[in-house]
């Protein structure tokens, strides 16, 4: 397959922020990505679900060193900027917890964050999306904070004719509609 800019190689990377591990979140973002890979597009899930990510301590070394790499090397902050920076596309997932998102995604985002920005914008021009999952109120703070990091980072965000926000409670729900939303 022939893409407009003549490559062919491309890749998505989802990172799903929820703690549950194939939960909404990860229903919704398989969703999505269903949907790149039918377009000949290579694409990769990451469940932060388990995982060891600390926030950033806002300690600056990353711009003093300018490796690309957070100064924490206890977790897999590093490893999951270095899946970003490799990939064209970065999806974000996450709950929403107390009308926000996720702890595990909140870490993700302000380590890459300060790393992409400290690095001369490691993630500028990369096209970047949220999606979100909620049970009943507070998925747009959580949908701004997402994309207020991919604003931040000079990415790309495609526009839509709606949110990206699902509804639901039990993870059947999303396998049965197989729509997370609809105009």
């Amino acid at each position: 397959m022939e893409f407009r800019n003549g490559r062919s190689d491309m890749k998505v990377v989802a990172f799903n922020g929820s703690a549950r591990r194939g939960g909404n979140t990860a229903i919704l973002l398989r969703y999505v990505l269903g949907e790149v890979e039918k377009e000949g597009i290579e694409t990769e899930l990451v469940e932060l679900s388990g995982s060891k990510i600390h926030g950033c301590l806002a300690c600056r070394e990353c711009s003093a060193r300018k490796d690309g790499r957070c100064a924490q090397s206890n977790d897999l902050g590093n490893a999951y900027i270095e899946k970003m920076a490799a990939a064209d596309g970065i999806l974000l997932g996450s709950p929403t917890y107390v009308a926000d998102v996720s702890p595990e995604i909140k870490a993700l985002i302000d380590r890459a964050c300060m790393v992409g920005g400290a690095n001369g914008g490691m993630f500028r021009r990369k096209v970047g999306a949220a999606v979100i999952a909620v049970r009943r109120a507070g998925a747009m703070h959580a949908f701004d904070a997402l994309n207020h990091f991919f604003l931040i980072s000079e990415m790309i965000i495609p526009g839509s004719s709606y949110w990206n926000i699902g509804i639901g409670g039990n993870p059947a729900r999303w396998k049965r509609t197989r729509k997370a939303s609809a105009p």
